[in-house]
């Protein structure tokens, strides 16, 4: 994706930018619904000093933490042209390779970051449609009993339709969004008409002096401020779509000024009638545009939702081509966009979370305060991912990356500290999630790390395995062997134990290891490597690399073998699978709580013959016993 976008006619340019206003801003988009609302909750007077301090707030929040951390700086640190917390932190890794210890507090923030992910993933469709769907109140008091129904029924329809793929949705996305973010823009200018006083916001001073001014009520609200932001780290995840210049043509000359107008227009409305603090976005406009208003919310939410979901997705499929979580089914939803996939595990756990989310809290104004300490927690990882990778890589000089770090640093802190007072009220679901997430994840990695190195300890290279056999009779049969191996070194147990048990040796045998690796996209030239082995040149080593992006389609790249001079013939071919049985030692390293979950892991991962494309008519499955 990253040289393809590098240069743009003036048509793909527009078109790629009206794209990403459709997928990247649904989430920030729709923060205007609830934002304003939930900063004047937290207790501060609705006077036009404090409404200009907090508008001012919100307006530097957007300024600094979107424009120029992300928008600017954080996407410059692409992988390839692909974005998000994944790719950030793969790309930290590269620097770090002679450095165990920086290796792991890099893998352990990404992960950190990721399971937040999932959090925030949780929050977003139950907030942002509650919030809509909410506007039932300003319109029809009497109907405010049917907001809970109502939002679980678009919740529903919103998580059953993700099997059939985003392609038809997607479609409409961007005209309902384009027209979403006009309609911001305008109910914003028309009340901004009435009070331009509010203008003033746009002064820094005005937000100093509210933070100086309220206190300690001033610290407690900048939990509420971020919520104008959330969102931002869609703008870095979803690069790898649309590129870099498009998503910053449509931040800087129509989301950003559609979003400051809203805003404002709202700080407008409350200077004018303070009352309006109940709902001040349904109230900006006119009775006769409230209901179609709210339909056209519903709507955008729908679509952020949409988004987060699609994201989870994403770094679901990043994480287990990266080895760092158990094999899931993954179907591709599309023929045509390889980014358009679908997990059903995840897809609906997602819906199960969220239904218990909205069925506990109730309310967006509930559900606020287990918004912001997700996205904070994401914003403050990727801000340590990008130092490392401004120092290791860009080797940007020493004061100049840690001035990077300590003022984004700092107003991470800013908005995670005061979200962290919110952890009793409902911050705690989604550091819970996250550490659930966390914990399985690095369970995962600690098996995985003891598997290979039990492998390792048990490995017999090809030279080792003709001598053992030379004097044993084996039974030659026609045909190709295809092994699979976690290893890229020595002969697989899976082999062994055929050997071993059926005394059968094929005429051409194969010990095939899939690699990912840590970048998006492998050249189809670079994509196998052969190594033939063995005194009659029969044993052949095959590795296949894939991105961390790519579909590990295995039929598909074995026929690249015959540009490497190995003839595959796949109607004599035979896969052979190992069936893992696994067992821990009395004094084994991988801790006693850690031994029954990654058996069940391992136990519930998707198989390797569906998730590599193996034909299922040519797999020989062995099981193998392995003590950990």
């Amino acid at each position: 994706m990253s040289d393809k976008h590098n240069a743009y006619s003036k048509e793909q340019l527009l078109a790629l930018s009206l794209g990403a206003i459709g997928v990247v801003f649904g989430d920030i988009g729709t923060s205007p619904l609830y934002a304003v609302k939930e900063v004047f909750h937290d207790g501060v007077s609705i006077d036009p000093p404090h409404i200009i301090g907090v508008l001012s707030l919100i307006f530097w929040s957007l300024t600094l933490v979107v424009t120029t951390k992300y928008a600017i700086f954080i996407m410059r640190a692409d992988n390839k042209g692909e974005g998000g917390i994944m790719a950030l932190m793969a790309l930290a890794l590269l620097g770090s390779r002679e450095q165990p210890k920086l290796h792991f507090f890099i893998m352990t923030i990404g992960l950190l970051g990721a399971s937040l992910f999932y959090g925030d993933s949780i929050i977003t469709p139950a907030i942002s449609v509650l919030s809509a769907v909410e506007g039932l109140q300003i319109m029809a008091p009497t109907l405010d009993q049917y907001i809970l129904p109502i939002t679980m029924a678009v919740l529903f329809l919103l998580f059953v339709l993700q099997a059939k793929g985003t392609h038809t949705m997607g479609s409409m996305f961007s005209p309902v969004m384009i027209f979403w973010f006009a309609v911001l823009a305008l109910l914003g200018a028309v009340n901004i008409f009435k009070a331009p006083e509010v203008l003033q916001a746009a002064n820094p001073y005005h937000a100093l002096h509210t933070l100086y001014e309220l206190g300690w009520k001033g610290f407690v609200i900048m939990g509420a401020v971020v919520l104008s932001i959330t969102g931002a780290e869609a703008l870095y995840a979803d690069m790898g779509h649309f590129g870099l210049k498009p998503i910053r043509l449509a931040w800087f000359w129509f989301v950003f000024p559609a979003l400051l107008l809203n805003y404002f227009g709202q700080g407008a409305l409350l200077i004018l009638n303070p009352a309006a603090i109940e709902n001040p976005f349904y109230l900006m406009a006119p009775d006769w545009a409230l209901y179609p208003l709210l339909i056209l919310s519903t709507l955008a939410t729908v679509i952020a939702s949409q988004a987060v979901i699609s994201g989870a997705f994403s770094i679901t499929r990043q994480a287990i081509l990266l080895g760092y979580c158990p094999r899931m089914n993954i179907r591709h939803t599309s023929g045509d966009e390889m980014g358009q996939i679908y997990v059903p595990a995840v897809n609906w756990i997602l819906m199960t979370a969220v239904f218990v989310l909205v069925l506990t809290f109730k309310s967006s104004s509930a559900l606020a305060s287990a918004y912001g300490i997700a996205v904070t927690g994401t914003m403050m990882t990727t801000t340590i991912l990008a130092f490392i990778v401004i120092q290791k890589l860009w080797q940007w000089n020493t004061p100049t990356s840690v001035g990077f770090l300590a003022f984004f640093l700092l107003i991470d802190l800013s908005f995670l500290l005061p979200n962290c007072l919110k952890i009793p009220s409902g911050g705690w679901l989604p550091l819970l999630v996250g550490l659930i997430l966390f914990t399985v994840m690095k369970i995962w990695i600690k098996g995985r790390q003891l598997l290979f190195k039990y492998l390792d300890e048990r490995r017999v290279l090809f030279e080792e395995l003709e001598e053992r056999y030379s004097a044993t009779p084996l039974t030659q049969v026609n045909g190709t062997a295809i092994y699979l191996a976690r290893s890229v070194h020595g002969v697989p147990l899976v082999l062994l134990h055929n050997l071993e048990h059926n005394h059968v040796l094929h005429e051409q045998v194969i010990v095939l290891t899939i690699v990912t690796k840590e970048v998006p996209y492998v050249d189809e030239a670079h994509r196998v490597k052969v190594r033939a082995f063995g005194k009659k040149r029969s044993f052949f080593r095959v590795k296949l690399y894939f991105g961390f992006q790519e579909e590990q389609d295995v039929r598909r790249a074995l026929r690249l073998c015959s540009h490497e001079g190995l003839v595959i013939d796949p109607k004599t071919v035979s896969f052979f699978v190992g069936s893992e049985r696994l067992s821990f030692r009395r004094y084994s390293p991988m801790p006693k709580w850690g031994r029954p979950l990654f058996k069940f892991l391992t136990h519930n991962s998707a198989s390797a013959i569906e998730y590599f494309k193996i034909p299922v008519d040519r797999v020989i499955e062995l099981g193998i016993r392995i003590e950990l």
